[in-house]
């Protein structure tokens, strides 16, 4: 099921309640698309409304991207900056086009992503902090370079953040997503961050803990 007015194509899962459902809206990683998180849809609680986006970018031969990963001999592997700002703007501009179409509760958003759409979901969360309450975060790392100016007075007192990542993980390294509790305990931004022997995916573990994070969250 998906409405094609809306901005972003997406399919979802309706909840048990016939409105003000807690929304939960899923962000794929570089080179996926909308199926990939929606495999844990069954597993979720019954009351959640879940969308499953698709990133605007195709790429070939299949999948697709919130903005694009270049590799240069010179520069190394780039990210395009601007790309990721104009998708962050775009998934803001999806959370107000799917509390006007869904039965949902614009006061309880939580965003879940993987990867690029878990950097994706750091940049909307403290861009547009009155847009969203939980976010999810698996294997990503807070991109910087997308975030506005202003993030020092911005209120962000209603925001809880569960990060998670592979202690092995050969994509984005455990590193960069290590840097994640220090920065957010600088804003003063409530977080829970764990880490799992794994590489660049969610260990079943990994799983169990953040939909118990998320059942007492909604």
């Amino acid at each position: 099921m998906t409405n094609p007015s809306l901005s972003l194509y997406h399919i979802t899962r309706k909840s048990t309640l016939n409105e003000n459902a807690p929304l939960l809206i899923m962000m794929h990683g570089y080179g996926s698309d909308e199926n990939d998180l929606f495999s844990f849809s069954s597993e979720l609680p019954e009351e959640l409304f879940i969308i499953s986006v698709r990133a605007p970018y195709p790429m070939q031969p299949y999948g697709n991207a919130w903005y694009a990963i270049n590799f240069d001999q010179e520069q190394g592997k780039w990210n395009d900056n601007e790309q990721a700002k104009e998708s962050l703007d775009l998934i803001a501009k999806f959370i107000d086009e799917a509390i006007a179409e869904y039965p949902v509760n614009k006061n309880n958003v939580t965003l879940l992503g993987f990867s690029q759409g878990s950097i994706l979901g750091y940049g909307v969360a403290l861009t547009y902090p009155e847009k969203i309450k939980n976010i999810i975060a698996l294997s990503g790392y807070i991109n910087k370079d997308i975030l506005p100016d202003d993030i020092k007075t911005k209120d962000y007192s209603n925001l809880d953040f569960y990060c998670s990542h592979g202690s092995v993980d050969q994509v984005i390294p455990v590193e960069w997503a290590r840097q994640t509790a220090p920065f957010l305990n600088s804003l003063n931004i409530k977080n829970k961050y764990a880490e799992f022997p794994v590489g660049h995916g969610v260990a079943p573990q990994n799983f169990y803990e953040f939909r118990k994070w998320l059942v007492e969250r909604i």
